[in-house]
């Protein structure tokens, strides 16, 4: 086994940090209905009673180039109760924003509360477009009239509608300087013959003192003080013949528990290195188990549809019995990434380390698999042979044909007629199918289902004259007879 350390890449082999933008305003203005929206997600509770975002939310915008969305807590009518704690949070992310999206009601028009919010917005020399919300119903251009007082660019959108979405987002890619339409980065943009690995995980679970055993020295800052890791940190390193990029992260921790202005970018940090990654190793304390924080972390690599590979740290400290005990606890817990595997390791020891890059690799290859369109097919006929799709009104599904369209992870694009019938428990079965016929190891499987056009629809079946003589001697018939 050879480690050697190597220069670092150049800075074009990597794609740049993922811009953050956030979401600000005053309570119940829609932040967390246009959250959800440009993150394709749920995860903000939306309710129409004031106040119930608190804490920061961090989502991906994958409607063009990634770009990182922030939900805030309301500002100006805080709860008393918690308004320091709210406003706490919303400070934090106006500054580590790139551009605010200042929030506003067009239905209860500009209030005292949004002025003076501006007027602190102003101060902080970000740039700032407003979003005046709620416009449906209305005539835009009396809101739109009210809001120019405020002297800053505004696009009215209807959140809860999807009104005016593409607009708002030619208005966020201009002003973050990314492309509208993302764009597959060129092959050369990327180094074929590098991995790229993102650790992350809790504070204090050992991400720091794994590299540094894999380096075989002190190249990182590594306690048992959680927080030790304020930034991610590229680390370079070659392990048998084959080249890796490692990034340190530091650690997601609840943010009930963020007390410190640095570690505000925690989140932040790791989300940009799994955009930059294609492999995530999700370090897991074992002696401490599975926590609902661990299950979050896996939550942000499944999101970025990152190849998994789950690090058991500190394993050799566990006794027979309670080995087995975390081994049940992990397949209770983690059986939405059973196909991730697990290798029990210590990072201060240096055992098992030789499986972790082993299996680091073979994640890697599934990820970065290419399928011809016939084998794709091929397997797509079998699984829907063996397991037909559930009827949905007297009918089921069809298949045509599927191809690939693309990778990190794999997507397969499926072709056929009402493939939107089907639910979801019939999604993860092709999906767990396609993971066994081809092999794959750690890497979710993303689908595509494409319907195509009924090429008859709208077409007037003309009949022939011999049709109609038919038809009027049927009628003639049925009339007699009747």
């Amino acid at each position: 086994m050879t480690d050697e350390l190597i220069p670092d890449p150049p800075q074009h082999v990597l794609p740049a940090r993922l811009p953050v933008v956030a979401l600000i305003g005053r309570p119940n203005v829609g932040k967390s209905t246009i959250f959800n929206t440009l993150t394709e997600s749920r995860d903000a509770i939306v309710n129409d009673m004031p106040g119930v975002t608190r804490d920061r939310r961090y989502g991906i915008c994958r409607l063009g180039s990634p770009i990182i969305l922030v939900d805030t807590g309301g500002l100006g009518e805080p709860d008393l109760k918690l308004a320091k704690e709210v406003e706490r949070q919303s400070r934090m992310a106006i500054a580590e924003a790139d551009l605010l999206l200042f929030v506003l009601d067009a239905r209860s028009g500009i209030l005292p509360a949004d002025e003076q919010l501006a007027r602190e917005l102003r101060v902080t020399g970000k740039p700032i477009l407003a979003v005046l919300n709620k416009i449906d119903g209305l005539d835009p251009n009396v809101p739109i009239a009210e809001a120019a007082r405020l002297a800053f660019p505004t696009v009215p959108i209807a959140a809860s509608h999807r009104r005016n979405l593409s607009e708002l987002l030619d208005e966020i890619y201009e002003r973050v300087g990314l492309p509208r339409e993302r764009e597959e980065l060129p092959p050369e943009r990327f180094d074929p013959g590098l991995i790229r690995v993102a650790v992350i995980g809790r504070p204090n679970v050992g991400k720091s003192t794994l590299i540094n055993r894999m380096l075989g020295e002190e190249r990182l800052l590594a306690a048992d003080m959680p927080g030790t890791t304020r930034d991610s940190i590229d680390v370079p390193l070659v392990r048998d013949g084959q080249r890796y990029l490692f990034v340190d992260t530091a650690g997601i921790r609840r943010r009930t528990k963020v007390s410190e202005v640095v570690e505000k970018f925690s989140v932040i940090k790791a989300l940009q290195a799994l955009e930059r990654a294609q492999v995530a190793v999700v370090m897991i304390d074992a002696q401490q188990g599975v926590s609902e924080q661990d299950g979050q972390v896996l939550g942000y690599a499944l999101e970025a549809g990152r190849g998994i590979v789950v690090a058991l740290n500190k394993w050799d400290g566990l006794e027979r019995h309670d080995r087995t005990a975390v081994e049940r606890e992990l397949d209770r817990r983690l059986d939405y990434v059973a196909y991730a595997p697990r290798i029990p390791i210590s990072a201060l020891h240096g055992s098992g380390l030789g499986e972790l890059t082993e299996a680091i690799a073979k994640v890697h290859r599934s990820v970065e698999a290419v399928f011809s369109a016939s084998e794709v097919t091929e397997a797509m006929e079998q699984a829907f042979e063996r397991y037909h799709p559930p009827l949905v009104g007297g009918r089921s599904a069809r298949f045509r044909y599927a191809h690939q369209g693309g990778k990190n992870p794999p997507r397969i694009v499926v072709h056929g007629s009402r493939l939107a019938t089907l639910p979801d428990s019939y999604k993860r079965y092709l999906e767990n199918f396609l993971r066994e016929r081809f092999r794959l190891i750690g890497t979710p499987i993303r689908f595509e289902f494409r319907t195509g056009a009924n090429p008859f629809e709208g077409k007037k079946n003309a009949l022939s004259e011999r049709q109609l003589k038919k038809k009027r001697r049927v009628i003639r018939h049925r009339k007699k007879s009747g």
